[in-house]
């Protein structure tokens, strides 16, 4: 009976050894789910001119792509992100606190959208804000 137990709890230790970590990228549903954010996140930009004027003259293509490769990475996905540093990217652009905290309201929205439950919208989110000192009064 003792070697039983014995047996028991080891397998029982290993089995926790061998429990992987979910990512956030796997809870939000993967590459199709990040996709269908940032597409929804375009959209959003797209109907609302105060978020519109900053990305007026952008390459959309090329911000699709590095916002899909950013999510991805900042949420444990395989890609890497291969665009330019924040700093860089919003150099100039003067984005105000509020122009900052609208723009995280619309990707929020973004998220609702494409059914991303708010436990995961938050866990996403906690992932980005350590961008918003790299990209607002620059």
């Amino acid at each position: 009976m003792k070697n039983f137990l014995l047996i028991i709890i080891t397998c029982m230790m290993l089995n926790a050894c061998t429990t992987t970590q979910v990512t956030t990228f796997q809870q939000l549903g993967g590459q199709t789910k990040v996709e269908e954010i940032v597409d929804n996140f375009i959209t959003e930009i797209e109907f609302d001119p105060m978020m519109y004027t900053f990305f007026k003259d952008s390459n959309i293509d090329r911000f699709r792509e590095k916002l899909s490769e950013h999510i991805c990475m900042q949420t444990g996905g395989p890609c890497e992100y291969t665009g330019d540093k924040m700093e860089q990217v919003h150099a100039g652009m003067n984005i105000s606190e509020s122009a900052y905290n609208h723009s995280v309201d619309l990707f929020i929205d973004a998220m609702t959208k494409a059914d991303i439950p708010h436990s995961i919208q938050n866990k996403v989110l906690a992932t980005m804000i350590h961008t918003r000192d790299k990209m607002i009064y620059r």
